[in-house]
């Protein structure tokens, strides 16, 4: 089912009291004058977040196009439709780019911390353009990032809003999943079946299953150097013989994957021994959800209840 498009760019009359406010971020604080009307997210995960919550994004980075995550312009499926109603424009695909950002004239630049999206690199670059605030998104839930960016950007009473609904839409499904069995993996399994990643508690996507009375499965231990992209907190790295190791859970939950990915995950030969694999508990969330956002994480949602909704 269609998610609705929600909230539309507030205008400044709708600020909440305040300005100038200062707002913390990751690399430091940052002072904002005003209410930000022109915001460039040169992240496309933090992008989903920003326009639920009905922030002026003019222009946002981008991934690779037209593939199973990302529409022809290369913003993620979840919510490349409300980008074309909001006149979102693309910015770059992948590589940041000082110049088409500076070319925005924006009034606020949002950086990721960490992750392939981030454009920290060219923070001393940006920083002197306009308020250009660093934020991380590997060590919070979509609820909590998107209260940081409410408080950012002036609409707080729009992620309370949005984060309400959802939270009411959770809270009701939790009474009516029937869980497979527990403790569960949560992982993206890569298509050449040599690696996955797993979510730890500390990702957005850990943090709403265990809010859903999901129990995460801890693997027997964490491999050297299993902590990847940097200092995200978010995933563990699996490959080689650490894949099964690392893979203890009674029931395999796939993130960034469809039904197809799962019955690769059935068909490896090395995983065959698996309890999971044996009683063939590998179940698919969609392919929209390795970055949570208020529309992907709804999507969790949708697809838990149809796998897991009591009789």
């Amino acid at each position: 089912m269609a998610l609705p498009l929600l909230l539309a760019a507030a205008s400044p009359c709708a600020a909440e009291n305040g300005w100038p406010r200062q707002v913390a971020g990751a690399h430091g604080a940052i002072t904002l004058d005003h209410m930000p009307q022109r915001i460039v997210s040169t992240s496309v995960t933090l992008t989903g977040s920003l326009l639920a919550i009905g922030a002026p994004v003019i222009a946002s980075g981008a991934t690779t196009p037209n593939n199973r995550v990302a529409d022809e312009q290369g913003f993620f499926r979840q919510w490349s439709d409300v980008a074309r109603q909001r006149g979102v424009k693309r910015l770059y695909i992948g590589e940041p780019d000082a110049e088409a950002i500076a070319g925005q004239n924006p009034d606020l630049i949002i950086i990721a911390a960490a992750g392939g999206d981030s454009a920290l690199r060219l923070y001393d670059q940006l920083s002197p353009l306009a308020p250009t605030l660093v934020v991380n998104y590997d060590d919070k839930s979509w609820q909590d990032l998107a209260r940081e960016l409410g408080q950012a950007t002036g609409h707080e009473a729009q992620a309370a809003e949005v984060i309400a609904r959802f939270d009411a839409r959770r809270q009701a499904l939790k009474q009516h999943l029937a869980l497979p069995p527990q403790p569960v993996s949560a992982l993206v399994y890569q298509p050449d079946g040599k690696a996955a990643n797993l979510w730890t508690a500390d990702s957005p996507q850990g943090q709403l299953l265990r809010q859903l009375g999901f129990t995460l499965a801890e693997p027997p231990a964490i491999p050297a150097g299993g902590r990847s992209m940097g200092v995200r907190k978010d995933i563990v790295q699996l490959s080689g013989e650490n894949l099964a190791a690392g893979l203890n859970g009674q029931t395999f939950l796939l993130f960034a994957g469809d039904d197809a990915s799962a019955r690769l995950l059935l068909a490896n030969p090395f995983l065959a021994h698996l309890p999971a694999v044996q009683n063939r508990r590998v179940y698919a969330l969609g392919n929209d959800t390795f970055r949570l956002d208020y529309y992907s994480a709804s999507n969790v949602l949708a697809r838990l209840e149809q796998l897991f909704a009591k009789p």
